[in-house]
């Protein structure tokens, strides 16, 4: 039983891994552009709703895209600033499962918002950073911290 489950979770793993880079590559309804300016009354009156998955509309529209595509495996994302992607992970992630996800990740967001570096955070489902990932532009290198 514990084979089959250790199968699965690794399975579920790669078929991500494939699903998050190849719909990246592929999708033309999520690119990265200006940051949209949200009306400042938003701000100011700490009405967060519309600020759940990202501080811009391609941010939102990204943070939107992982939760859905990546159901079981992420239970909340956030874009903020075209930059920087908080993922908060199910109980279901096994922690030797949490780099190849980060990657996975990584290669979208960067697919989505490319030419500058970017930072994804892995979050446990308590909400405790596990593992940060960070993009270099100029040497195109992922490095984990």
């Amino acid at each position: 039983m514990k084979i089959f489950q250790k199968f699965r979770h690794i399975l579920t793993a790669l078929v991500l891994v494939l699903v998050l880079t190849t719909t990246a590559a592929c999708s033309g309804t999520v690119q990265a552009k200006q940051p949209t300016q949200l009306p400042s009354a938003i701000s100011r009156s700490g009405d967060y709703t519309l600020l759940e998955r990202g501080n811009s509309v391609q941010g939102q529209d990204f943070g939107n895209w992982v939760v859905g595509t990546a159901k079981g495996i992420v239970q909340d994302a956030y874009v903020r600033d075209n930059n920087k992607l908080g993922v908060v992970i199910t109980p279901q992630v096994r922690p030797t499962e949490v780099r190849t996800l980060a990657k996975s990740l990584t290669q979208g967001f960067h697919k989505n918002f490319p030419n500058q570096d970017l930072t994804v955070l892995m979050y446990a489902p308590d909400k405790k950073l596990i593992l940060t990932s960070q993009y270099d532009v100029q040497t195109n290198q992922i490095e984990y911290k």
